[in-house]
């Protein structure tokens, strides 16, 4: 595999652990709101193959503890479940981005041990799910997806950016029915930087007030509903 960018150091994006993150380039969605439109579009300056990735994990051993798997949407390349096993071999614990348009990729990994945390966007309520992606969208395997996590063979999370012009209050509660019984929930407050449709930048999303009335309308649907 090649990457589109590569982070050596992160507390954040794997719960409890130390990690690194590599970003995969491409993705079929192109959601206007994307912070990482090089990897959309594939413009991306510098490209990291997988032999400098592995060498890197390999001098990290005990330093670090997992890797996170991003993008771009990682489940769209046929040599990832490959990659994953070398970083597995090396030690390491693997966290995964996905969109969940892929469930069958998906459900490889989770049947080959090769995956130990699943962080999943869900984007809007499945009605609006085209609209939102800017792009035609099986819905059912996105519902497939998310029926796949909830069983709770790895752990995951589920999560939505939001901002107001695309995901109302009535669409958290419709996605809240829709995920009914998770385990975790995080509502995403949107930060205009650099996104795939500048026009964007002048969208709005809640406050933190807001958010905290949404996150208790939320919390009756799922085990835990977070604010990040």
């Amino acid at each position: 595999m090649i990457f589109g960018g590569f982070e050596k150091f992160t507390l954040i994006d794997y719960p409890g652990k130390v990690a690194c993150m590599v970003y995969t380039i491409g993705c079929n969605f192109r959601c206007p709101y994307c912070h990482n439109p090089e990897l959309v579009d594939e413009t991306v300056e510098k490209i990291w193959t997988e032999k400098e990735i592995l060498i890197f994990l390999k001098k990290r051993r005990n330093l670090l503890d997992g890797l996170v798997i991003t993008g771009g949407e990682p489940t769209i390349h046929k040599d990832l479940p490959a990659f994953i096993k070398k970083v597995k071999k090396l030690g390491f614990v693997v966290k995964l981005d996905s969109n969940g348009t892929n469930p069958k990729m998906l459900r490889q990994l989770i049947k080959n041990h090769l995956v130990d945390y699943i962080a999943m966007d869900i984007k809007s309520p499945l009605s609006k799910y085209s609209q939102t992606v800017a792009r035609p969208v099986e819905i059912r395997a996105i519902r497939t997806s998310m029926n796949l996590l909830i069983t709770g063979m790895v752990p995951y999370e589920f999560r939505t950016t939001l901002i107001k012009v695309l995901v109302t209050s009535e669409d958290l509660e419709e996605i809240g029915r829709e995920i009914k019984g998770a385990e975790r929930y995080y509502l995403q407050k949107f930060i205009p930087t650099k996104i795939l449709n500048p026009q964007f930048l002048r969208k709005t999303t809640y406050s933190d007030e807001e958010l905290k009335i949404l996150q208790k309308k939320l919390s009756k649907y799922v085990q835990y509903c977070g604010i990040r």
